[in-house]
């Protein structure tokens, strides 16, 4: 729900302290305020009109989302991989790729 609305601040309160991000041409592993800084500016040049789950996944404590993003007239395809840290779950990987 925080893709489809834009909400930086509250997707990013669910990163882990580091996380492995690919956005546009930003990619690489990088702490928790950081990867807020580049999903709240992609959110701002991208704002998003819809967000579709596609496909979900779960193996052990590894969930898996794909989705499709409608944002800024054009479509992007989202991953997000999440692992369970104690009792809740972290995003580990978070990758929107223009399609």
């Amino acid at each position: 729900k925080y893709i489809a609305k834009g909400d930086a601040d509250c997707l990013s309160a669910w990163f882990d302290e580091s996380v492995d991000i690919a956005i546009s041409s930003r990619q690489g592993n990088t702490s928790k305020a950081h990867a807020r800084q580049i999903v709240k500016a992609f959110f701002s040049n991208h704002t998003p009109q819809s967000f579709d789950i596609t496909h979900l996944a779960e193996k052990a404590d590894m969930k898996y989302a794909l989705g499709s993003l409608s944002a800024g007239g054009e479509m992007f395809s989202v991953t997000i991989f999440v692992r369970s840290k104690g009792e809740e779950y972290r995003i580990q990987q978070l990758k929107i790729e223009r399609l």
